[in-house]
């Protein structure tokens, strides 16, 4: 059944065309000012922690005033699990960056190589290579290996999209996709603060990546991991789903074959037989006792 959204309809055709095309590029550049700033205060770490909240602040508002689909706002089972994936998850990239920065403290290694006299946002845009390389490979491989798939199921159950999905990631799961990328930037020596303003950039744009926000970004589409293209990555038939696997950019999907931008209607979304349990608990045990393909 499809919803009205009066909210919209009531909306003068400005705005709507605001939101539309402006809501990704304003908010996006508002964060990547924010970070690239953070070197200068005093709180750093607590400063890219900020920015991260009012960004899916902005993206949570927004989707509630002009929906992809107004089916998708209303709240279901899943939403204490997805709260606690999102708290659960950004602590854990905290306490990642954390560590990091306690290495650096404890160890002498200088690393292989890092450009420390570029501009601090051209270092967090440079970590955010590896590590989306990182992203894309596993991503894959949990498609293709059963364990992988029943730890990343979870994130792919959800039965609608909205901007809490971009965190519905099983912490053993998000550890492991991260995990690469994180090895290199160590072994080449990024400092931490770096790959912390990496993440928080990534944190906002993953949940533009699930919002039910109908925004658009043109040709930009093609090499960004936007909704307009993930969407179709979160189709409930599991043959359906091997495509755009980028997480930030989509270079990849382009290089190794998976990018797909489809003309056809969306469709279900989900796990086919909605097996994934609702309650966070059980989703935390459910990889690890069930065959989930």
């Amino acid at each position: 059944m499809e919803y009205p959204n009066y909210l919209e309809l009531s909306m003068p055709s400005a705005a709507r065309v605001l939101i539309r095309y402006g809501s990704y590029p304003l908010v996006m550049v508002a964060v990547v000012i924010a970070v690239a700033v953070a070197p200068r205060t005093d709180i750093p770490l607590l400063w890219l922690s900020m920015v991260a909240a009012i960004g899916l602040s902005a993206i949570a508002l927004l989707e509630r005033v002009f929906s992809y689909k107004p089916q998708w706002k209303e709240a279901d089972a899943d939403l204490p699990a997805d709260v606690m994936h999102a708290v659960v998850n950004l602590m854990v990239i905290h306490i990642a960056v954390l560590m990091l920065v306690w290495l650096r403290g404890v160890s002498d290694w200088p690393g292989l190589w890092w450009p420390r006299d570029w501009p601090f946002v051209g270092q967090v845009f440079l970590a955010g290579l590896p590590l989306d390389l990182s992203l894309y490979a596993m991503h894959r491989l949990s498609h293709r290996y059963e364990f992988l798939w029943r730890l990343h199921s979870i994130h792919h159950s959800s039965r609608r999209l909205y901007w809490l999905n971009g965190e519905r990631r099983h912490p053993l799961h998000a550890a492991m996709m991260a995990g690469p990328g994180l090895l290199v930037l160590s072994l080449i020596g990024t400092p931490a603060l770096v790959v912390g303003g990496w993440f928080s950039i990534l944190a906002v744009h993953l949940a533009f990546q699930h919002a039910n926000l109908d925004y658009r970004v043109g040709s930009f589409r093609h090499v960004l991991g936007v909704a307009q293209l993930h969407r179709w990555h979160h189709r409930q038939r599991y043959e359906d789903a091997q495509v755009n696997f980028g997480e930030f950019w989509l270079v990849w999907d382009h290089l190794f074959g998976t990018f797909l931008d489809p003309k056809e209607p969306l469709g279900p979304i989900g796990v086919e037989g909605n097996p994934v349990p609702h309650e966070y608990a059980e989703q935390m045990i459910y990889p690890f006792k069930q065959n989930t393909r």
